[in-house]
């Protein structure tokens, strides 16, 4: 336990923000977790919705920096890929199938 009053108040800060933070990155787990459920289904308009709500979470997450914003907007890329991959017709898998993975 710390000695000092401004100490005690910081400690008490940070419990605060502890539980915000665990909060919204259940939050972050949950909607991609409803994500991924939804890709099992392929119903294209509920993947659309899912997408949305993953984004509205993501960016409330990064604005309150509880992640960082690029980390936000890689998860996003990644799950809009996923959903493009569907909207093709392609399986989707762990890599890009791009012109570029020729071997140097």
């Amino acid at each position: 336990m710390p000695q000092r009053k401004c100490k005690k108040v910081e400690l008490k800060k940070a419990a605060k923000r502890q539980e915000r933070n665990r909060k919204v990155k259940g939050q972050v787990k949950s909607a991609l977790k409803g994500f991924r459920k939804t890709l099992e289904k392929k119903d294209k308009e509920a993947l659309r919705k899912s997408l949305n709500e993953v984004y509205k979470v993501l960016d409330r997450a990064a604005a309150k920096n509880v992640i960082h914003k690029n980390k936000a907007s890689r998860k996003k890329g990644r799950c809009a890929e996923l959903l493009h991959t569907i909207e093709a017709g392609a399986k989707p898998g762990k890599g890009k199938a791009t012109s570029q993975d020729t071997s140097q």
